[in-house]
């Protein structure tokens, strides 16, 4: 049997978009021969050195909410593992995004509690020996895009070796089945062509978590 083809996946918890779109490449990795392997970036990092010029609502979330979840995830990662990421963010979309129980401590706590990761990890929320990880993590992915795009990030192997890389693509509600699978297949052939930047259509409402 042929290796699986590795998905690498960059996501913050606070993302509402990533969510959605982590959602539809676990339905894809249901249906095509794909491994997702789970990355942390930070919109905090990402926007850190821009904070004046965003609106006051966003930059007040990015100051005070988007610290702690991603150091907590970090020393999760750096403690116990890359493997455990998977599970810890599906528990920690399904408290912040479907239950909408916000990304606060009790909220992240709970997460941990949920897949088996010791409370003391909360330690990391106010600061963390691993940012410098945290941050490297951030910037592997968002080199593979610039800085003009956010999370999530998703990169694949090319025919020609070279990793594809793309944001998004950003999706509500999250596709399930063969739906799931003819939305991969055509963000594969879209990225695949040299010359690909952009593909847009407006959008008119915030994302769906009924059918999660």
């Amino acid at each position: 049997m042929s290796e699986k083809t590795p998905v690498d996946f960059w996501f913050d918890p606070l993302c509402p978009w990533a969510w959605m779109t982590s959602r539809w490449v676990l339905e894809v990795e249901k249906v095509r021969d794909i491994e997702v392997r789970w990355h942390v970036m930070s919109l905090a990092v990402l926007n850190e050195d821009k904070l004046d010029e965003l609106p006051a609502e966003y930059r007040e979330m990015l100051e005070v909410k988007a610290w702690g979840p991603v150091r907590v995830v970090i020393a999760a990662q750096q403690e116990h593992g890359a493997e455990v990421l998977g599970d810890l963010y599906t528990a920690l979309g399904t408290r912040i995004h479907n239950q909408d129980q916000g990304p606060g401590k009790d909220t992240v706590a709970a997460a941990l509690k949920d897949v088996g990761l010791p409370e003391s990890l909360m330690d990391h929320w106010d600061g963390t020996p691993y940012e410098p990880q945290l941050r490297a993590s951030h910037k592997e992915g968002i080199d593979k895009v610039g800085q003009e795009v956010g999370t999530p990030v998703i990169a694949v192997p090319g025919a020609d070796g070279e990793q594809l890389a793309f944001f998004g693509p950003v999706v509500t509600p999250a596709p399930k089945g063969e739906e799931a699978a003819k939305l991969w297949d055509g963000t594969l052939a879209v990225a695949s062509v040299p010359g690909f930047y952009e593909i847009k259509r407006t959008r008119t409402k915030g994302p769906d978590f009924s059918n999660l």
